[in-house]
């Protein structure tokens, strides 16, 4: 429920009150004895539903953006007309003027708004080199993004142009920033020990996720957006929605810093495609909610302008994420067909051990490393096999050959394989069965021979 007071001019005070009782509304009126112009204060308990409408009709009574209205969010009332109330004025969503009052208020002053996205970022940077979840999860707790992707889709549909543009500058401004924190961050780490000189990028999960954009990124995003719009016009868990919309903004835009700071082009161009994708999808799907939720300026004849800057602005970012989708569109036909290729391979290296009788050899096992980068520029698949070798036996020859010939063939690719063998030394015959983990303290070199077709086999010796 709501608790409305309205000042009421002089003179107005019949047409405001005979307004009221057409509506049904139940109120009070006390005398105003306060300067400014007003003659009397009406107070009002109302359902959230009703109370743009009710707004909307006092206006038309003669109250004017000078006079003072104020929405009050009321815990309880208690009345036996509060079920008629309620059926006179169905829906959820909040008012006109709450909805604007709210975006205001989630969009901060630009000093906080950029400490806490620099803050946000340098733990979101922090986490994705440590690999932790929990990390990233709590560095969008921090980050402020929500309050500029509502604000710059309400100042729209409310014909509130300095907040929309305030919206979107904070939104652009915010993210550039961010990429910017974690290639500063991330520089200066390389030049520390606390990262490996010769650290891979991708080689991190958590970086590896947000390298390989894909239309499921879309839906993310998409998600997103439409959240936060439900959360702000039902009034209810905007802060847990804004950790999903920092979600999707934050970590991505802090992956493109690294690749800056590492030298990495492909971490950094995947990182920003991906902020830019789900920048346009939280926005446009926010957007749309609001108009489609019935928002409309006080101002009725800005409606047709509403509408025109509504119909432009969704068709202009619906042909940006059309563009951008194409090239998600391909990243996932190319990760399917990776991942598909990886399984088959793996299950025809089996076949092979199986159908070439390799006795007395035990597959420990079948690794495939292939991305969709080394697709789209032709690289061979790297396989690796790892075979576990009884003590004393003679290796047999032309293992990995064997091996690439038949993938080769099977698999309508060229392969580089890779064949390792474990040779066990075990200090009794009850242990002879036991196959020593390929990380197990190792002594001896590892041997073979390495030919210009980079086809090899090497051998490691366990104690």
């Amino acid at each position: 429920m709501r608790l409305v007071q309205v000042l009421i001019p002089e003179g107005d005070s019949e047409a405001v009150l005979a307004t009221l009782d057409d509506q049904g509304v139940d109120f009070v009126v006390f005398p105003e004895i306060g300067r400014g112009g007003f003659e009397a204060m009406v107070q009002f308990p109302i359902p959230p539903g009703g109370v743009e409408s009710v707004i909307e009709s006092l206006v038309d009574a003669g109250i004017d953006e000078d006079a003072y209205t104020i929405v009050l969010a009321a815990e309880t009332v208690v009345s036996k007309n509060i079920a008629d109330l309620r059926a006179r004025f169905p829906g959820l969503r909040i008012s006109r003027e709450e909805l604007h009052a709210r975006a205001e208020d989630l969009a901060p002053a630009n000093s906080t708004f950029f400490a806490f996205l620099i803050l946000s970022t340098v733990i979101a940077t922090t986490g994705l080199l440590l690999d932790s979840a929990a990390t990233i999860i709590g560095a969008m707790v921090v980050a402020p993004l929500m309050g500029p992707a509502i604000s710059a889709s309400v100042g729209t549909v409310l014909d509130d142009r300095e907040m929309a543009r305030r919206g979107v500058r904070l939104q652009v401004a915010g993210l550039l920033a961010a990429i910017g924190v974690a290639a500063v961050l991330g520089e200066l780490l390389h030049q520390t020990f606390l990262v490996p000189p010769r650290l891979e990028l991708v080689a991190i999960p958590q970086i590896a996720e947000r390298t390989s954009p894909n239309v499921l990124s879309l839906f993310l995003a998409l998600g997103s957006g439409i959240a936060g719009a439900i959360s702000i016009i039902r009034g209810s868990g905007s802060s847990l929605v804004g950790v999903a919309i920092a979600v999707a903004l934050v970590p991505p835009a802090a992956t493109a810093g690294l690749g800056l700071a590492f030298g990495d082009l492909v971490v950094a161009v995947a990182g920003t495609l991906l902020v830019v994708v789900n920048l346009l999808a939280i926005n446009v799907s926010a957007l749309v909610l609001l108009y489609l939720a019935g928002y409309r300026p006080l101002d009725r004849g800005s409606a047709d302008t509403v509408r025109s800057s509504v119909r432009s602005r969704v068709a202009v970012i619906g042909v940006s994420i059309l563009v951008v989708s194409v090239v998600l569109v391909g990243v996932s036909l190319a990760t399917y067909e990776v991942r598909t290729f990886e399984e088959e391979t793996r299950f025809t290296a089996e076949r092979i051990f199986v159908e070439n009788d390799f006795e007395g050899y035990d597959l420990l096992e079948v690794s495939v490393d292939y991305t969709p980068i080394d697709l789209v520029f032709g690289n061979e698949p790297q396989v690796e096999i790892l075979l576990g070798v009884p003590d004393g036996t003679v290796q047999r020859a032309g293992v990995a050959q064997t091996f690439d010939d038949i993938l080769t063939r099977r698999m309508g690719r060229d392969v580089v394989v890779r064949v390792g063998f474990i040779d066990e030394q075990v200090s009794d015959e009850e242990a002879a069965a036991t196959v020593h983990h390929p990380t197990a303290p190792a002594l001896g070199v590892v041997t073979g021979d390495f030919g210009p077709d980079r086809r090899w086999a090497f051998t490691r010796v366990s104690i």
